[in-house]
């Protein structure tokens, strides 16, 4: 029987706009990847259509081992692997688990870039759609916000949920 190979998940960076040919291009190769896409309604001239985008755009997960990685530096479409400290930068399952929960149902999603923020409490939502998704919470006012935070990437989205959803962890 063979080994166990130990898999992580990893960020792969494309050429602008060949998401979605390099998902195909890699699960064709048989390694399992990842594309968070989000719906939107895009307005041209004559019409309105509702579409899906990459969610953070030119890029995609990929899980794998180390060694097999090398394998997407011959994709066509393919950029870079996102690294820290010279190596491959891991992506938390947890994490993937999140984007997963967050585009699962048509909920609107304000994507946000920030430099820095107030880090408030940890929640975990606790009912609705978005069950299961570990945040960071944030007052504005009368609404309530929760930071979905992908911190491997330094990528945060928004999401408006009632407080009653909530509740610290």
């Amino acid at each position: 029987m063979e080994k166990e190979k130990n898999l992580n998940w990893f960020v792969i960076k494309t050429r602008s706009r060949a998401e979605d040919k390099v998902f195909q291009r890699i699960n064709a190769l048989g390694m399992h990847a990842y594309l968070p896409l989000q719906k939107t309604i895009r307005q041209w001239s004559d019409r309105k259509k509702k579409i899906e985008v990459p969610l953070i755009p030119s890029t995609l997960f990929v899980e794998t081992d180390l060694k097999s990685l090398n394998q997407i530096y011959t994709i066509p479409g393919f950029y870079s692997i996102l690294k820290f400290l010279g190596k491959p930068a891991l992506v938390r399952q947890d994490e993937i688990n999140n984007l997963k929960l967050l585009l699962q149902d048509n909920i609107e999603i304000e994507k946000e870039d920030f430099q820095e923020f107030k880090k408030g409490e940890s929640v975990e939502v606790i009912h609705g759609p978005l069950q299961g998704i570990i945040a960071t919470s944030i007052d504005e006012g009368r609404t309530h916000k929760l930071i979905v935070e992908i911190e491997s990437m330094e990528q945060r989205f928004i999401v408006h949920i009632p407080k009653s959803y909530v509740r610290k962890i």
